[in-house]
Formats: C-alpha cells, sequence, structure tokens
C-alpha cells in the first residue's frame, strides 16, 4: 500500500488584467477501496467559492467564479494518497458465458457510453486486425490485453506532435503520440469487440520501473470484465494498473475529464504553465519534480470578445 504526495499546479499569467473567469475543475480524486484519500488541499488565486457536484459519471467537479480584474490565476492542488492493488478476476466463468454476459447488457444504461464510439473514419481498418478478428478465442479479459500490448507495440511514445484536439484518425494515421493518444485508440478497439470501456484520468506515480508519464498527469482506460467490474488496462506501458496509478476522473473521452477548463473576459496574451511533482512518503520523487512541466503563450481572440479559454485551456491541458 503506497503513499503517495501529489503537487499539480495549473498558473495562468495575463499581459493585461482580464476579469470574469468561470471554470470547472476536474481535481477530486476518486475516493474507494482502492484509492484512500488522507489529505487534499486546494487553493486557488482570490479564494472564491467553489461549488461540488458529482457529475453522470460519478466524479467531483468544482467550479467557481473569479470575477475581480487580475493579471494571474493560480490553481494549487496538494494530495496524500494511499493506493491499492485491485486482485485479478477470477478463472473460474466459461469464456462463453463472459461473451454472453456483454452481449446481454451492451443496451444497458451504465454501459451505453462506454459503447458508442467516437468519430473514427478507420474503423474498418481496425476491424481487419488480428486481435479483433480472434478477439472471442479468449476471455474478455485476456482479448483487452492483447489489444493493450498492440497499442503499446505498434505506436510510438512521442511528446508534442499531437494535441487534446487531435482526432483519433489523425493518431491512428502517424502511429504516435502521448498517454491519452494511446488511450483513445484502445477505447476504439475495445469498444469495437462489445467491451464497455472508458477513458481515466490520474497520475502515474515514480518507481523502478521507469513508466512513460511518471511523475505526471497521466491516462488510460478502465475495460469492464463480466462478473467482476471495471479493471485498468494501461497502454503506455503495456501494464495493468495496479497500485501506482492515482486515479481522477473517468469519461468517455479526454473532454469528460479534463483538470481544468473555463473561460474569461480579456483580450490579452496569457501564458499557462503546468507542474507535477509526485513522492513516496519516504520522500523518493519523480525525476524532474516541483518544476513547471510545460508552458506555452497563447493570444485570445480580439473579434470574438476574447471567450476562447477553454478551448486554449483544452489544448494545453495535454496529459503525458
Amino acid at each position: 500500500m503506497p503513499r503517495f504526495s501529489i503537487h499539480h499546479i495549473t498558473k495562468y499569467n495575463y499581459q493585461n488584467p482580464v476579469r470574469d473567469s468561470a471554470n470547472q475543475i476536474v481535481l477530486f480524486p476518486v475516493k474507494d477501496e482502492y484509492q484512500e484519500v488522507l489529505r487534499h488541499e486546494l487553493h486557488i488565486t482570490g479564494e472564491p467559492n467553489l461549488d461540488i457536484f458529482v457529475d453522470y459519471y460519478g466524479n467531483e467537479i468544482g467550479s467557481f467564479m473569479h470575477a475581480e480584474p487580475h493579471t494571474e490565476l493560480l490553481i494549487d492542488s496538494k494530495l496524500d494518497v494511499i493506493t491499492r492493488a485491485r486482485p485479478l478476476p477470477p478463472d473460474d466463468i466459461s469464456r462463453e458465458d463472459q461473451w454472453q454476459h456483454l452481449h446481454a447488457i451492451r443496451h444497458q444504461v451504465p454501459f451505453i457510453d462506454f459503447l458508442r464510439q467516437e468519430l473514427f473514419h478507420a474503423l474498418h481498418e481496425v476491424q481487419d486486425l488480428e486481435g479483433i478478428r480472434r478477439s472471442r478465442e479468449y476471455t474478455p479479459l485476456e482479448a483487452a490485453r492483447r489489444l493493450n500490448q498492440y497499442v503499446y507495440t505498434h505506436f510510438k511514445y512521442i511528446k508534442g506532435i499531437t494535441s487534446v484536439e487531435t482526432m483519433a484518425d489523425e493518431i491512428w494515421k502517424i502511429k504516435a503520440g502521448v498517454c491519452q493518444d494511446f488511450a483513445h485508440i484502445l477505447l476504439v478497439m475495445l469498444r469495437m469487440i462489445e467491451i464497455p470501456a472508458r477513458y481515466v484520468s490520474g497520475y502515474i506515480c515514480p518507481n523502478k520501473a521507469l513508466l512513460r508519464g511518471e511523475g505526471a498527469t497521466h491516462a488510460w482506460v478502465e475495460a469492464y470484465i463480466p462478473f467482476y467490474g471495471w479493471i485498468g488496462l494501461d497502454p503506455t506501458n503495456n501494464c495493468m494498473v495496479e497500485d501506482l496509478h492515482v486515479r481522477l476522473a473517468v469519461g468517455r473521452s479526454f473532454l469528460d475529464c479534463s483538470p481544468v477548463k473555463g473561460t474569461y473576459k480579456g483580450t490579452s496574451e496569457n501564458t499557462l504553465e503546468v507542474g507535477v511533482a509526485v513522492c513516496y512518503e519516504d520522500g523518493r520523487t519523480s525525476e524532474g519534480t516541483a518544476t513547471i512541466l510545460s508552458s506555452q503563450t497563447v493570444k485570445t481572440d480580439a473579434n470574438q470578445n476574447s471567450y476562447r479559454r477553454f478551448m486554449e485551456m483544452q489544448q494545453q491541458q495535454q496529459q503525458q
């Protein structure tokens, strides 16, 4: 049962004062038998009132308004959490019974959204993959693990060549990207073989295996396994999710789980900086922690009254 301390900073600097900043944050960790939250401190510039509600997928969502003119907006999240490994599903249920169960639940409300395909024009190419055509020869879990390995093997992990707006077709074409891209491709594959699959956002914590994306925001997939429940698969690292992944939110895709998004009123340029630091209880840290991990200047469009921060934040809050 490792214990992690996570420090996540999102900072906006504006060339000129802006106002009426309305924001939504998805920075509240999941609380269940596999993840115990010991402490969570959240500090926001101006100490605005924070309204918290639970969305359709069970995520805690915070919303706030910073109306006064300001040249900086800082969202500072500090978290202490204990994670526990989830046991593997039992293997005493026949392969046929498991697939029949998946077929029977495909129109049930809890699973419909997680079986619906996003816009993807290359579906026919995916259908021809051996792992798709032969999926019924394996149990749903084994079929999912094989597809997880396929994404890991056939897609290159390259930062900076995609954004949160990159469509699945482009990812499929270039066969490269970062964790959110790997997750979106795996979602397509799992849903194609009638396994409900959902996108997960969170953090991946450091260990000796030097996992891709450790010490940063991360994304992976959870697949629904019959007579068991949801189990995590990380195609970026070709592993099953155990006790090194800290969950923040689940949804159909990244758009449901974006850590920060919002709008503001103003016409100035702004710079976004995001930093994540992860350390164990004994003080071991991820490489390069407590530093700004990404920074980019964006320019608003005066012709649109500068209500564009939603898109800017979506583009920049890219998980690695």
